[in-house]
């Protein structure tokens, strides 16, 4: 497909049918060849439906194609229809390709990501509406009489909205349309979303944050490739910081993209974002509805939406004009996508910011050690936020050791936590107990045999969820009503639960502190972004005095009573063997401590823990985030992991064990020699069996100038294919190692 331009009109030709090779958003690495229909022309990016089998899909032209295979010309389909929607830009088309080369990705699956909407690309739908115009029907009803006064102002609604104002069905709406009381008329089409004003509500900064804004200023202004790490402690400011980054890009007419690790975060974000520019933003996530999306992707194709907030799909949309990538929280482990294409949004959207040579921000009070290096190396920018906002203190942490005052017997909160949380409650504040780990349980076993409940296709234990009743594994959503006796040995009453989770948590701080009011949040129990926005808005008006969560609370949220913070379990993350553990359990820890104390008095925050020498801890408590650092990035160095070296896992997945430890060995024996590269394994991955698939694991490792991506197309170009039900998995920088 490289042969022919990828720019302009695909030059039309009398004496011969034109060919273009169209990319459609399959698993497949390649473009197919259609023919242009007489009278059709199409550029390379525009978006056009073509057949594939028996069905039509929306796909991409990717490049002319001049001299065609002869052979082929009476097997080639034509293009059916283009669509009336902007074409994919050079820009993002280039990013699509470098993304599929990097990881080893098909890059139909990756140009796939760009066209979210399939069916519901094109013009806006048009939406029927009804407005109150003839006689009154000669037969009421209480359901006509109540559409009948919604109506009654003689305005234009749509059905479906004129239907549940008045609490009817669509057949009620239809039936007085029959009978002339209602006519119908298109609904106008929705207008775009209004631009934001840079100038609306502009701060008045600090001293300590006039520095950092004058230089997010200066690197909007600029315009040109360059990455700013925005590096601010818990409550410094840096949102509103980087908002005059987003300001000055918007003055000069240009798109902006903000990431957020977590979908719930873009509820609060949007209302400080409408506070400072007047308007919310666009949004952009999996929870949007269908209409909803299309509607969205249009107005960001037509450069119609100034500022777009979203997850990490977000990065892949087709932006008219894009002039700014901001990520916030760009340390989260949340960014790496490890389904179907496996990239890091955040390393990717800085491909894309070099790609279309504009700037971008990462965001962090704890920024990934990638990122600590490359702004330590000189490679990005260092703007640094040293002090809270408004003067707040940066809160205090002391550790509990479990060892000498660990709590009783059958509890998980000690003795010292529980007297601190009645001291906030007395004074009206709030606390918070934080413990990573959803449910009540991590595992139920039968006091009288023994017997642990194990999901029955994965290698993992059933966690046991009080508040719906069930037995539940949290890698393949297996699920199981709980039990009243056990399965093997029939025993009565003998089931126990082995350790704390969030609802347990509750359960004990309800017997601890019977009159304060409680709140989990847990992902697992928020149903709708509604639900979550409604509970964290209880939380910030104080209509909740023990926030019990998991790592859903560490990330972004804004509690101007929380003054008390009490990790259950400060040593759940640092014993899974992943050599980022101790980075993760200092970034989540150092997160969830800092949602204290950042408005009224100090926060403080109480690390319960087995290992109180243990570097993270210390370092916590000492607040030498230096040190740290320090410490992590010459064990990095030492053992040449990330960012001084790279890694890459195969996953080898099979129906049963011995297929898929035989392909595994085969695949290892036909490894190219490097001496750059190592090739570990292949093992048992530490979950062993997920999904009732067997799992074994190739781990490669290289220097980091090495070309890795090259190296396995090359080992696997060779390699013997798949059949069956085997399964190969490529993940180019892993994050996770189970």
């Amino acid at each position: 497909m490289d042969r022919s331009s990828r720019h302009g009109t695909i030059p039309a030709s009398s004496s011969a049918p034109r060919v273009v090779d169209v990319l459609v958003p399959v698993a497949i690495d390649h473009a197919y060849s259609y023919r242009v229909p007489r009278g059709m022309e199409v550029r390379p990016g525009e978006v056009v439906t073509v057949p594939l089998g028996p069905r039509e899909v929306v796909a991409v032209v990717w490049a002319g194609n001049p001299a065609p295979d002869p052979r082929l010309h009476n097997r080639l389909k034509d293009i059916s229809g283009k669509l009336d929607v902007p074409p994919l830009r050079d820009e993002l088309r280039t990013l699509i390709d470098w993304v599929a080369n990097y990881t080893l990705s098909p890059r139909g699956m990756v140009m796939r990501m760009s066209l979210r909407m399939g069916e519901h690309l094109g013009p806006e739908r048009v939406r029927p509406g009804v407005r109150l115009s003839g006689e009154p029907p000669r037969r009421m009803t209480p359901a006509r009489r109540r559409l009948l006064a919604v109506l009654s102002d003689g305005l234009l609604r749509a059905k479906s909205d004129a239907a549940r104002e008045a609490g009817v069905s669509a057949g009620v709406v239809d039936g007085l349309v029959d009978e002339g009381t209602l006519t119908t008329e298109p609904m106008p089409r929705s207008p775009p979303p209004p631009p934001p004003d840079p100038d609306f509500a502009v701060p008045d900064f600090s001293r300590s944050q006039r520095a950092a804004v004058d230089a997010m200023r200066a690197l909007a202004s600029n315009g040109t490739f360059h990455v700013a790490l925005l590096d601010g402690v818990t409550g410094s400011g840096k949102t509103e910081v980087y908002f005059e980054a987003v300001a000055e890009t918007v003055r000069r007419g240009r798109q902006v993209l903000i990431l957020m690790p977590e979908i719930a975060l873009t509820g609060q974000f949007r209302d400080r974002f409408a506070a400072r520019f007047g308007e919310r933003p666009l949004e952009w996530h999996s929870e949007l509805t269908p209409r909803n999306r299309a509607r969205n992707w249009a107005a960001i194709a037509a450069g119609e939406a100034q500022v777009v907030v979203g997850a990490r799909s977000a990065l892949f949309l087709p932006y008219a004009d894009l002039g700014l990538i901001i990520i916030d929280e760009e340390h989260d482990q949340a960014y790496k996508q490890d389904e179907g294409v496996r990239y890091h949004a955040r390393d990717m959207a800085v491909v894309r910011a070099h790609v279309a040579k504009i700037p971008i921000i990462l965001a962090s009070a704890t920024p990934s050690v990638e990122s600590e290096v490359n702004a330590r190396k000189g490679r990005y920018q260092r703007i640094a936020l040293t002090s809270r906002f408004g003067g707040q203190h940066l809160p205090r942490i002391e550790l509990i050791d479990l060892r000498r005052e660990g709590p009783s017997r059958g509890r998980f909160i000690s003795p010292r936590l529980a007297g601190e949380i009645v001291t906030a409650i007395e004074r009206r504040e709030q606390a918070l107990l934080f413990l990573n780990r959803r449910g009540y349980a991590p595992l139920t076993l039968c006091r009288g045999c023994g017997h642990r409940f194990a999901c029955t296709i994965c290698d993992a234990w059933l966690v046991d969820h009080r508040f719906r009743d069930r037995l539940v594994c949290h890698h393949c959503g297996f699920s199981m009503p709980r039990p009243h006796q056990c399965p093997h040995c029939a025993a009565e009453q003998s089931l126990v639960a082995v350790g704390p989770g969030v609802e347990r948590l509750q359960e004990e701080a309800a017997a601890l502190f019977p009159d304060a009011r409680t709140m989990v949040l847990s992902s697992d129990l928020i149903t709708s972004i509604e639900t979550m926005r409604s509970e964290l808005n209880d939380i910030a008006e104080g209509r909740v005095d023990i926030i019990i969560g998991t790592q859903l609370v560490a990330k972004g949220h804004h509690f101007p009573r929380l003054n008390l913070v009490g990790v259950v379990d400060a040593d759940l993350g640092l014993g899974n063997g992943d050599p980022r553990a101790a980075e993760r359990t200092f970034q989540l820890l150092n997160q969830v401590i800092g949602r204290t104390g950042r408005e009224q008095g100090r926060g403080v925050g109480y690390l319960q823990t087995h290992q109180p020498e243990h570097p993270v801890m210390k370092a916590l408590v000492a607040g030498d985030r230096e040190a740290f650092y320090a410490s992590e990035i010459a064990a990095r160095e030492r053992t040449g992991y990330p960012p001084f070296g790279r890694l890459a896992s195969l996953i080898i997945s099979a129906g049963d064990r011995p297929s898929a430890e035989s392909f595994a060995r085969q695949l290892a024996a036909v490894a190219p020699v490097d001496e750059r590269i190592q090739v570990l394994g292949p093992a048992e991955a530490p979950l062993a069996l997920i999904k009732g698939r067997y799992r074994f694991r190739l781990l490669v490792k290289s220097a980091r100038g090495v070309d890795l991506s090259g190296y396995l197309r090359d080992w696997l170009a060779s390699a013997p294919k798949t059949r069956g039900n085997l399964k190969l998995e490529v993940d180019v920088d892993p994050q996770s190692f189970l």
